[in-house]
């Protein structure tokens, strides 16, 4: 279980879905840039998270830097706070990863993320910069749930 394929922290050019791993809102960083871009204010950033972790086990970590698991990072990167409380809580790293999927697609539910429309015109263009039909196009679209950029990763790996 856990989350194979898991972006990078937001902080690190991650995509939307990095903000499960992102501190509450509250020094300038890059986590701003990335609630507005996906039409969220801090505050119901903030909300979505902490009404989230109250439901699952993301609710626990006192020990970690903001007091619950819903703040903290992914489990590739080292924290002795977060490990140490993830094993006194009984919580293994793939049960951790798995609940911050689940909370990244919390996010997302409430998000503009998959409200994107593209036109016919641009469509046509990410067939033409690849060398595929229109239709193969937008269904490359369709199955990346309508993130470009995850369509255009997807077709580049096809074309190696």
């Amino acid at each position: 279980m856990g989350w194979d394929d898991a972006p990078a922290h937001v902080c690190r050019g991650g995509d939307a879905r990095g903000l499960a791993f992102c501190c509450p809102p509250v020094k300038p960083c890059p986590v701003h840039m990335k609630i507005n871009e996906i039409g969220l204010t801090p505050q119901e950033f903030v909300k979505i998270k902490e009404d989230f972790a109250k439901k699952t086990k993301l609710k626990y970590g006192a020990s970690t830097c903001f007091g619950s698991f819903v703040w903290c990072c992914k489990d590739s990167k080292p924290c002795p706070l977060r490990d140490m409380e993830l094993q006194a809580n009984g919580i293994s790293h793939d049960e951790y990863m798995t609940l911050k999927k689940q909370l990244a697609e919390e996010i997302l539910k409430h998000s503009n993320v998959n409200t994107v429309n593209y036109s016919d015109e641009d469509i046509q263009s990410l067939a033409d910069t690849f060398n595929i039909s229109f239709d193969e196009a937008k269904n490359e679209l369709e199955s990346s749930d309508n993130d470009l950029k995850t369509a255009i990763r997807n077709l580049r790996m096809k074309t190696l």
